[in-house]
């Protein structure tokens, strides 16, 4: 049987008792005891009580806990189950709960009485307030039987100790999001999982490379202010399927051992200052689905081995870096791919024609970014973890960080280049677009006349290139565009009238001298010849009219106004 531990709150009360306690937990439904002859042990019943002594019952949802003689068998207490045989707890079922009714009080310091507890097997004490340092002295010694130490989103600071060094049998460690220093410590050297990401590490982390035993599957040191080279140690981590080193302060080329990870899935690399050419051994990393090593310092050109090697990518994000030359025909091979991003670099030469290979852009459905990673203990328990990529878009001129909802994205970025030639018509094909920004280069051409049959599309940005021609009408058809931006181009003529074009900015159109029509204050050329024949129309008829009331009256005053519109008049015949 699989317990999940995804709802947090209920399994930190499980967890805790489970310390208390001394048990390794078996999970499954034990019927409740009712028979008044199993008696549980004292001490159980003891760890019960203290435990409470740490939850707020508001609803009384625990008020058959308590040391009344009519509440002395534990085993009869609301949500506890005990063993038939040994009158052991075996179990605390507290889902049936709303979790309103229960508060931790954990923190702010660190539980001292979790040093006493030698049989733990899924201590997670995550989101706890605790507001204190690790006790060293637990952390350097930890029970024998521990398989998931799960301390996250705390505020946990200092430094951390060393880790037990003892062989514990495929450890997940996960201390993310908190506000733990210094360098990296030791860790037990068959890890599984090993999550540090938000906090404060600094320094190398050549020390990982001890972290031989073969079961790493997933490493996550993003958001540190680690530095120095990597270290050419993967070759420890074949069984890896997750690397997120983003946002720290690495530099130095990429190992070439990191095309030794053909099982990883998901790498992260960006916001760093790597440099150098991509290593072509990454090309054997052929189960990624996510690459991400934009904002760095990468340089040479676009590996066409990305295309031939990596089938199953998915996002491509190679934006903000160094590379220069064409867009190779390669990456038309990627048919998963739902995001390309190879903004702000030196890239030349035009768009391939095959960009309607990118089958998943015009296809409906998401792709599930989650990644689950299970660690099976036994035969009837496992600790399923599920780790989710998230990363930053401009979207409608605002930076957003997507995660769950990734997935819909299909985004296409070539902006900040020096791309020419002609937008691909067939770029019209991809139905479930959702983002097109190739602006900042230098295109030519017109604006492919289909352009309107992306439905989906509610990015587009096409500005400060040399566009010309009329904007198609198709575009009138756009109604989830809400981010257009055609400016600085060569385009004519009026924009096609529709409520989400004249809705938008007079700005997304300035830049283009001969395009007319609203939002723009330019009238077209139809538009003024129109208005001011009728204006001259009704000021003729108008001084006609005054002239024959001043023959019929012989007085100055309808001569004065005859005399002003006739000037009026003139003008607008003057233009």
């Amino acid at each position: 049987m699989i317990m999940i531990m995804g709802e947090r709150s209920l399994i930190i009360l499980y967890a805790i008792l489970m310390f208390l306690l001394h048990l390794k937990p078996a999970i499954g439904f034990t019927s409740r005891v009712e028979d008044d002859s199993v008696m549980c042990i004292e001490r159980e019943r003891q760890a019960l009580l203290e435990f409470k002594k740490g939850l707020v019952d508001h609803h009384g949802r625990l008020s058959s806990w308590g040391s009344e003689d009519e509440k002395k068998n534990c085993c009869n207490w609301e949500g506890v189950h005990c063993s038939n045989q040994t009158s052991r707890v075996l179990e605390l079922h507290l889902n049936a709960y709303q979790i309103d009714g229960f508060q931790r009080l954990l923190g702010p310091r660190f539980p001292n009485w979790i040093r006493t507890q030698r049989k733990l097997s899924f201590p997670d004490i995550s989101d706890a307030n605790i507001l204190d340092t690790i006790l060293d002295e637990w952390l350097e010694d930890l029970p024998p039987t521990i398989r998931v130490l799960n301390l996250s989103s705390n505020q946990i600071h200092g430094r951390l100790p060393n880790v037990s060094a003892k062989r514990l049998n495929g450890l997940a460690i996960d201390l993310s999001a908190n506000r733990i220093e210094g360098p990296l410590p030791l860790f037990p050297t068959n890890l599984k999982i090993l999550k540090l990401s938000k906090n404060r590490f600094s320094g190398s982390i050549s020390s990982l490379c001890k972290i031989n035993g073969q079961l790493l599957t997933l490493l996550d040191l993003s958001h540190n202010i680690l530095s120095g080279q990597l270290p050419n140690c993967f070759m420890h981590w074949h069984k890896l399927i997750i690397l997120d080193l983003a946002g720290n302060n690495f530099i130095g080329e990429v190992p070439s051992s990191l095309g030794l990870l053909s099982q990883l899935q998901t790498l992260r690399l960006n916001d760093n200052n790597f440099s150098g050419h991509l290593p072509s051994s990454l090309r054997n990393c052929n189960s990624l689905t996510i690459m991400d090593l934009g904002n760095n310092r990468f340089s040479g050109k676009v590996p066409a081995w990305i295309g031939e090697g990596l089938p199953r990518l998915i996002f491509l994000l190679l934006g903000s870096n160094k590379f220069y030359g064409s867009i190779p025909l390669h990456l038309c091979w990627l048919k998963n791919l739902q995001i390309l991003d190879l903004c702000l670099n030196d890239i030349s030469g035009t768009i391939p024609q095959c960009i309607n290979n990118f089958t998943a852009m015009a296809q409906k459905g998401k792709f599930s970014i989650d990644t689950i990673l299970t660690i099976i203990h036994g035969n009837n328990l496992a600790y399923l973890h599920k780790y989710v990529y998230s990363a930053m878009f401009v979207l409608k001129r605002k930076e957003y960080v997507y995660s769950n909802n990734l997935g819909l994205l299909k985004i296409i970025n070539l902006s900040s280049n020096k791309l020419s030639g002609k937008l691909p018509s067939k770029i019209s094909g991809l139905l479930e677009f959702v983002v097109l920004n190739v602006s900042r280069n230098n295109l030519i051409g017109e604006i492919p006349h289909m352009i309107g049959q992306l439905k989906q599309l509610e990015s587009l940005d096409l500005s400060r290139n040399q566009f010309s021609g009329e904007i198609p009408f198709s575009m009138s058809d756009l109604n989830f565009l809400s981010d257009l931006d055609l400016s600085y181009n060569n385009l004519s003529g009026k924009i096609p009238s529709s409520t989400q074009l004249q809705s938008l900015n007079a700005n997304d159109f300035i830049g283009n001298t001969a395009l007319c029509g609203p939002p723009l204050k330019q009238k077209c050329p139809g538009e003024e010849t129109s208005n001011q024949t009728f204006l001259e129309t009704c000021l003729f008829l108008i001084i006609g009219q005054h002239k024959g009331l001043a023959l019929c009256n012989n007085d100055g005053e309808h001569d004065k106004i005859v005399e002003e519109l006739s000037e009026a008049w003139m003008m607008i015949r003057s233009g």
